[in-house]
């Protein structure tokens, strides 16, 4: 079933963000399904290290934490150079760590639905479906899937924001869909994202409330590849989705949606996501922990 009247929305947010997606840097969706307060895996905003870290002191202002002209070695027995601005940076990673494990609602990943295998190697995770001899496989990585949302935050840095209105943190990766064929040596590749949040707002207006929602993921781009390679290759011949009739983008997306990647499964992607980020997060808060403390 065509939907091209619904996906009419994508046109200005793909001609729009074509160049600013290539970074890989994305902005979630502010959908309350996505967005829940009883969602088990997204969580307040309590990144205050981050946020004085983010884009370095030239982007944005960064008071000194201590003013000294050299610094004061703090004796220890394990021949490593530990100073006082160590003891406190330590000090405050133990209370990072504290934070976000208050805020971890569960130590385990939620589940998919429809009969996804998921394998996981750190910050990279791989979902797998068998279906009519068909392998469909959904490669993301966390690594940069949350927007850098912190003019507002920054200015706030010194805590005078409220509990109540901190945003929630959401993790919207970029993501690959391969399917493969038994008799093919090439496999399909979609390269997929989710666009901005305004689509939804210019859906809304245009169609209004009781029209169809429209997709909440889209295609960037379409290639044959090889199966199994890890590059994607620049000599083979990539669709773009940007100039794209919309009867044949409709049929891709309708493939997909036929293989188990449609709008319920974009949803529970942006959960995992959201709640592997947060567990590599706070497994990167202690390991810096370790690395700065004298243990």
């Amino acid at each position: 079933m065509l939907k091209s009247l619904s996906r009419a929305v994508s046109t200005a947010v793909r001609i729009s963000t074509t160049t600013m997606f290539s970074a890989r840097t994305l902005q979630p969706l502010t959908r309350s399904t996505l967005c829940s307060p009883n969602s088990g895996t997204i969580r307040p905003f309590s990144r205050s290290l981050w946020m004085m870290s983010h884009n370095g002191a030239a982007s944005i202002y960064r008071p000194k934490l201590f003013s000294s002209k050299g610094f004061t070695p703090v004796s220890c027995g394990c021949g490593s150079l530990h100073t006082e601005g160590d003891k406190a940076f330590g000090n405050f990673l133990s209370d990072e760590i504290k934070e976000e494990k208050k805020i971890q609602k569960s130590n385990t990943l939620p589940k998919m639905s429809g009969g996804w295998e998921l394998q996981q190697n750190g910050t990279e995770a791989k979902l797998i479906r068998t279906i009519s001899g068909e392998k469909v496989t959904v490669t993301f990585n966390v690594n940069n899937s949350i927007p850098p949302k912190f003019e507002e935050e920054a200015e706030q840095a010194q805590g005078q924001k409220s509990a109540e209105n901190e945003p929630d943190i959401v993790s919207s990766p970029n993501f690959v869909v391969e399917v493969t064929k038994q008799a093919e040596k090439h496999s399909l590749v979609f390269d997929c994202h989710y666009p901005e949040d305004e689509a939804k707002y210019i859906f809304q207006a245009i169609h209004g409330e009781g029209e169809e929602e429209s997709d909440i993921f889209a295609i960037r781009e379409v290639s044959f590849q090889p199966e199994g390679d890890v590059e994607w290759k620049e000599t083979a011949y990539t669709l773009n989705t940007d100039s794209l009739d919309w009867a044949l983008y409709d049929h891709l997306m309708d493939f997909l949606a036929d293989r188990g990647v449609d709008n319920t499964f974009a949803d529970e992607l942006i959960e995992l996501s959201t709640a592997m980020e947060h567990h590599e997060y706070i497994k990167f808060l202690e390991d810096l922990s370790g690395f700065v403390k004298c243990n």
